[in-house]
């Protein structure tokens, strides 16, 4: 359990916007769902699965982007420092 609270707590802000999201995505779905069907039941159903996939990948989309950001700077970071060559003259 100490390992959920810690990525938790690593993860706060990324989890705080992932559900505003969420929720945003519910309303949404739901008013579209419900404006194609007609049917409370059907958009309810639809509202509440959709966004929920959806925010488990927006998660791990998130998180893939800062990964790839973070070695885009690591591989910067390598390319700027001097080298250790001595450049012929």
């Amino acid at each position: 359990m100490s390992r959920i609270r810690q990525a938790a707590r690593q993860n706060k802000t990324m989890l705080m916007k992932t559900g505003s999201y969420y929720v945003l995505h519910i309303g949404v779905a739901a008013l579209v769902a419900y404006a194609v069907t007609g049917n409370f039941w059907a958009s309810l159903t639809l509202s509440l699965l959709e966004p929920t996939v959806q925010a488990v990948a927006f998660f791990f989309h998130e998180k893939a982007w800062e990964l790839k950001a973070r070695r885009a700077s690591a591989a910067n970071t390598v390319d700027r420092s001097p080298s250790l060559v001595p450049s012929a003259r």
